[in-house]
């Protein structure tokens, strides 16, 4: 049965080596993939989906307004296809996720969705909080803060390392500009005073 999966997760949790490796898996078994990712990120160049440890893929791209349920039937209309993967999926619109959930009921093919739940300021990508909504199942790609304690949380820094607390939510960027923290770090980092500790009174 079709799914739509989120895998989530901070920053540099290797969330493309998993795309990449459960896309090659598929192909390893004889079955076609289609792969999508954010038109304006072209760190590792335009459509294309790299991981740090040096793996890439070439892929389509998606952008704000695009329907993607046209564009999931139009490519399964080309020809086979098993699985659809998206990576930087916090980029999509509230109303693309819904398309993907159309996809997968009507066109009956799984959705792979790959992408950060949280953005600097702690806040939910819209993206991503549709397809915390709407998803049949949902992973997390898991990395660690370094006191090492699992990080659920990404700061934003400037070129001389300075922590950014205001900026637009949408910033590409890599280990130069984002940071992964556990919660309690990142709120040290955000200014928080975290040395105090607090003591249940007992009445």
């Amino acid at each position: 049965m079709a799914k739509l999966y989120f895998h989530f997760s901070t920053m540099n949790a290797g969330k493309s080596t998993i795309l990449l490796q459960a896309a090659h898996n598929y192909r390893e078994r004889g079955m076609d993939t289609y792969l999508l990712t954010a038109r304006f990120d072209k760190r590792a160049g335009e459509g294309r989906i790299a991981s740090r440890i040096g793996i890439g893929e070439d892929a389509d791209t998606f952008e704000t307004g695009e329907d993607l349920f046209a564009k999931i039937q139009a490519r399964m209309l080309s020809g086979p296809c098993a699985c659809v993967f998206i990576d930087e999926s916090q980029f999509l619109e509230k109303e693309q996720v819904w398309q993907l959930a159309r996809a997968v009921d009507d066109l009956r093919i799984p959705i792979m969705c790959y992408g950060l739940r949280v953005d600097f300021q702690g806040e939910l990508f819209p993206g991503s909080a549709a397809l915390l909504a709407l998803a049949d199942e949902m992973r997390e790609a898991r990395t660690i803060c370094y006191c090492g304690k699992k990080a659920t949380m990404v700061i934003r820094q400037d070129d001389q390392g300075n922590v950014l607390k205001e900026g637009a939510q949408v910033q590409i960027g890599g280990n130069e500009t984002y940071v992964s923290l556990c919660r309690r770090h990142w709120r040290a980092a955000m200014g928080e005073d975290i040395s105090r500790k607090y003591v249940k009174s007992v009445a």
